[in-house]
C-alpha cells in the first residue's frame, strides 16, 4: 500500500504527529480482531499482530486494549518474522463503548476513530422516537457526528408525519430517507463518504444496515437475512471489521445495538431543548414534576414538548447513572437519591437506626 492509501484509511496529520513520538515503530490501523490477535493494515499491506507483554502488563482497563479502528504503533510492516507486536494505541478521537461481558462495570471499546455514525431505523415497525433518543445519546458521547438514516421507505405510509415527529427529537441532526428497493435509494448517504473518512452504522437488528453497507462497498461482503413482518431477527453481523469503500474512505461494521448500553451517553445534546427549558425554571434543582413556575411543565402544557420525551429523558438519565453497577450498588444509589433531602445516606442510616430503636421500645 502507499501513503495515499493510508490517508484514505483515515491517517490524518493528527495521528501522523502522534506517531512521531515513537521512534523505531510503524503506524498501522486495526481492521479486525479475533480474540487476542489483530489484523493491522500498514502502508505496505496487512499483517497479523498481538500486543506486547509490557503492554499487557501496563494496561489498566479493558478499554485500553486495541479495538477495530484504532491507530497503533507496531514493530514491523511485514509478517515474515512472525506476528507484529503492538506497543502503543494512539489517542482516539472517538470511541463507542459497551459494558464488557462478565464484568460489573468495566468498559470495552467496540470501535474507534469514527467520523460519522449513521443511526439506522426502518420506517415500518422499528420506528420509535424513544429509541432514536437513546441512540443519539450514545452517538454524541462517542465523539462521532450522528446522522439518522430511515430505511425501508417503500414500506412506509405517512412519511411526512413521521419526519415531523422525528424533527422534534433530532435537534439539528441530519435525517436521510433510503430504500433498498430503489437503485438510487442510498445515494443520500454517499454525500457523507470520501477519502480519509470513517463511517459506521448502528441500529436495531434487521433494519437494513448490512444492505446499506453492501450497496456502499458494491458487493455482498456482509451476510443479510430476511426477517419477519415484526422486524425482529437475529443479528446479521457477528464480527466487527473495517472495510474499504471503493469511492474512498472506510466503513466499520458493528453488530446490533444490543451490545451498546448507556455506559456513556451525552444526553445534553440529545435533549438540548429540555436542558434549555430547565434554565428557565424557578428552582435550579427542579425535578419538572410539580414545582411552581416549572418551564418544562409549561412547555408540555403549551404543546411544545411531549410528555413521552420528558419521561424518556428522566429514564435515560437514571439508566446511564445505574449502568454497570451491581444490585447492591444500585440500591445504594437509589437510597442516596431518596434521602438526598435529609443529608444523604449517612443521615438516612441514622434515621433508620433511630426509627428501629424507637420501634423496639414499644
Amino acid at each position: 500500500m502507499t501513503t495515499t492509501d493510508m490517508k484514505n484509511l483515515g491517517l490524518s496529520e493528527r495521528f501522523v504527529t502522534k506517531s512521531g513520538l515513537y521512534t523505531g515503530l510503524f503506524i498501522g490501523r486495526v481492521i479486525s480482531q479475533y480474540k487476542d490477535l489483530y489484523k493491522v493494515v500498514t502502508e505496505k499491506g496487512e499483517l497479523t499482530a498481538e500486543i506486547s507483554g509490557k503492554f499487557r502488563f501496563d494496561v489498566r482497563n479493558l478499554s485500553d486494549y486495541p479495538a477495530v479502528g484504532d491507530f497503533v504503533m507496531i514493530d514491523r510492516t511485514d509478517d515474515t518474522g512472525g506476528n507484529a507486536i503492538i506497543h502503543h494505541v494512539l489517542t482516539r478521537k472517538s470511541a463507542f463503548i459497551r459494558k464488557a461481558a462478565g464484568t460489573a462495570n468495566e468498559e470495552q471499546i467496540v470501535a474507534a476513530n469514527i467520523d460519522t455514525v449513521f443511526i439506522c431505523m426502518s420506517l415500518n415497525n422499528d420506528f420509535n422516537l424513544r429509541r432514536v433518543e437513546r441512540y443519539l445519546g450514545i452517538a454524541w458521547d462517542s465523539g462521532a457526528i450522528p446522522v439518522i438514516v430511515l430505511t425501508k421507505s417503500d414500506l412506509c405510509e405517512g412519511l411526512p408525519q413521521k419526519l415531523s415527529e422525528l424533527d422534534a427529537v433530532a435537534c439539528g441532526v441530519d435525517v436521510l430517507v433510503t430504500s433498498s428497493k430503489s437503485e438510487d435509494g442510498y445515494l443520500s448517504v454517499q454525500t457523507y463518504l470520501g477519502s480519509g473518512k470513517t463511517i459506521a452504522f448502528i441500529g436495531s437488528s434487521g433494519v437494513g444496515k448490512s444492505t446499506l453497507v453492501n450497496r456502499i462497498i458494491g458487493k455482498n461482503a456482509l451476510e443479510t437475512r430476511q426477517i419477519g413482518k415484526n422486524d425482529k431477527g437475529r443479528h446479521t453481523t457477528t464480527r466487527r471489521e473495517l472495510i474499504m469503500i471503493p469511492s474512498g474512505g472506510v466503513v466499520i461494521d458493528t453488530p446490533g445495538m444490543r451490545e451498546l448500553g448507556l455506559e456513556s451517553a451525552d444526553l445534553s445534546k440529545t435533549f438540548a431543548d429540555i436542558d434549555e427549558l430547565a434554565t428557565k425554571c424557578k428552582f435550579y434543582d427542579c425535578t419538572h414534576t410539580n414545582e411552581p413556575n416549572c418551564a418544562v411543565q409549561k412547555a408540555i402544557n403549551d404543546g411544545l414538548l411531549s410528555v413521552d420525551r420528558l419521561a424518556n429523558y428522566v429514564k435515560l438519565k437514571k439508566e446511564a447513572k445505574y449502568e454497570g453497577l451491581n444490585s447492591k450498588q444500585i440500591e445504594t444509589e437509589k437510597f442516596t437519591a431518596m434521602f438526598a433531602e435529609v443529608g444523604g445516606m449517612k443521615n438516612a442510616r441514622k434515621f433508620i437506626k433511630e426509627r428501629n430503636k424507637n420501634r423496639q421500645g414499644f
